[in-house]
């Protein structure tokens, strides 16, 4: 990563934790779970994202055959977990300054653990 893409990382992390809190009208002690979790799904889609076209083309080869699988189930096989759409970093950090960015974190958190079996769940 170059000093530039991690300066702008740092100057959106910081914007959606000002979102965040004053969206979420939080104090400043109880939004560190939402800035956790926007922390993780960042690092989570720029991960997911490095294997996608792998998986996409793994899930197109294997579509319609007696060997077809979910991307899910591909996903896992070549990251180690499945990314729901409502998860990507982007979906959140996309969406207008004046949407309920706490709850866009959350419902990802959800998506993301909804994919995941109960014992490899993160809970928030």
């Amino acid at each position: 990563m170059t000093d530039l893409e991690l300066k702008k990382l740092k100057d959106d992390l910081w914007h959606a934790a000002d979102v965040l809190r004053s969206g979420a009208h939080l104090a400043a002690n109880k939004y560190g779970q939402p800035i956790l979790g926007l922390i993780f799904l960042r690092y989570a889609d720029i991960l997911y994202k490095q294997h996608k076209e792998e998986i996409l083309a793994e899930y197109e080869k294997l579509k319609g055959s007696r060997r077809e699988k979910t991307l899910k189930e591909i996903a896992f096989e070549k990251c180690g977990f499945y990314l729901p759409e409502e998860a990507y970093y982007d979906h959140i950090n996309d969406a207008p300054d004046d949407a309920k960015k706490a709850v866009l974190v959350k419902e990802a958190m959800e998506a993301y653990n909804g994919t995941m079996n109960s014992d490899q769940c993160l809970k928030f």
